[in-house]
């Protein structure tokens, strides 16, 4: 009858520098996937604010707003570096807490709060890289004020290094796209930004 051996104290000592030395390795490339993970996240909120907002205003054949906007859930105020956003069919505010409604003023459509930006830094310009705070959307989802060169029309998002940059572009048309400034524009690559935003 053959006697089973146990692991000896040698062996568990290998494995867990083994396992050590392996975790160390990884430790940088988790934190680089966590940190653009946040950015990612944060500018697909964004973007599916302004989505929602074009499709309520369709929908309602009548003017929704896309905001930013800091402290959502008390005081709320608008705010071209925040990732958390209000879609509303009047100014929302120091109205953000409030339940969403479509019959009480602000009338407040959705909102998307990323707590403490998700990790990630928010910079919202108009046409002439002014800060921008909201996007009006009319009844045919196109931007309706355009004209006023007040609108949002990049929503950049970038790691709080800057090594992971994402951009939110909206066209005249209303329609917005997630491209990475990384990309250069003329590599017929669809991830690139587009260098205006005047169509």
């Amino acid at each position: 009858m053959k006697t089973q051996r146990g692991i000896s104290m040698i062996e568990v000592v290998v494995t867990i520098a083994i396992m050590g030395i392996l975790m160390a390795a990884a430790m940088p490339s988790v934190g680089d996937w966590i940190r653009n993970s946040r950015v990612r996240n944060t500018a697909e909120s964004i973007q599916n604010g302004l989505q929602q907002a074009r499709m309520e205003a369709v929908r309602l054949n009548r003017p929704v707003t896309f905001s930013l906007v800091s402290n959502l859930t008390s005081g709320c105020t608008l705010s071209s570096s925040s990732g958390s956003w209000v879609v509303s069919q009047e100014a929302p505010t120091s109205h953000c807490h409030d339940t969403p409604s479509t019959t009480t003023s602000p009338m407040v459509v959705a909102k998307g709060a990323v707590a403490d930006g998700g990790g990630a830094t928010v910079s919202a310009t108009n046409a002439a890289d002014a800060a921008a705070t909201s996007i009006t959307f009319n009844g045919f989802g196109q931007i309706a004020n355009a004209s006023t060169a007040t609108a949002i029309r990049r929503i950049a998002v970038t790691s709080a290094d800057g090594t992971y940059p994402l951009q939110v572009e909206v066209s005249l048309g209303g329609i917005g796209r997630m491209c990475d400034t990384r990309v250069l524009a003329n590599s017929g690559d669809t991830r690139a930004c587009n260098n205006s935003v005047t169509n």
